[in-house]
């Protein structure tokens, strides 16, 4: 089943059980879908749907930050509800060991030994890790590991 259709069906499956967190959040991700939809004027692939997926993600944590720095703990709850229900629908998300061993044959592989090689680093290294790891992570681990050692 294509994942579009997964998330409709579980739509559908919510609106039944009258899971009101689960019926919102996906609701919510099918309007970003469609929308994107519309932008692109065709169907989106599944890589844009994980893109879309992980953008809303994104927007939870900092809506907890945000809540957190507010003093509202009230809306903590269904953030972490919203971001449970969305990581269902996410690959397994790598650890950042997993992302440092991935960088560093990426690295082998391109020759890099500066800073200024992370734009080769990170052409290879992206495709492998996308949608299993945030980008800012990636870049990150790969900054850290083409700093010249003090």
């Amino acid at each position: 089943m294509e994942p579009k259709q997964k998330i409709e069906t579980a739509l559908q499956d919510a609106m039944r059980a009258k899971d009101e967190a689960r019926k919102r959040t996906l609701r919510m991700v099918l309007a970003a879908v469609k929308l994107a939809e519309v932008e692109k004027h065709g169907p989106i692939d599944e890589a844009g749907l994980l893109s879309i997926l992980q953008k809303e993600v994104k927007n939870r944590h900092e809506s907890i930050q945000d809540a957190q720095k507010a003093g509202r703990p009230d809306l903590l709850p269904d953030l972490e509800a919203e971001i449970a229900i969305l990581n269902e629908y996410l690959p397994k998300q790598l650890s950042r060991e997993e992302v440092t061993a991935l960088a560093q044959a990426a690295i082998a592989e391109v020759g890099a030994v500066s800073p200024a090689d992370m734009g080769k680093v990170m052409k290879v290294l992206v495709p492998r890790v996308q949608s299993q790891a945030p980008g800012d992570l990636v870049s990150q681990v790969v900054r850290g590991l083409l700093q010249p050692k003090a």
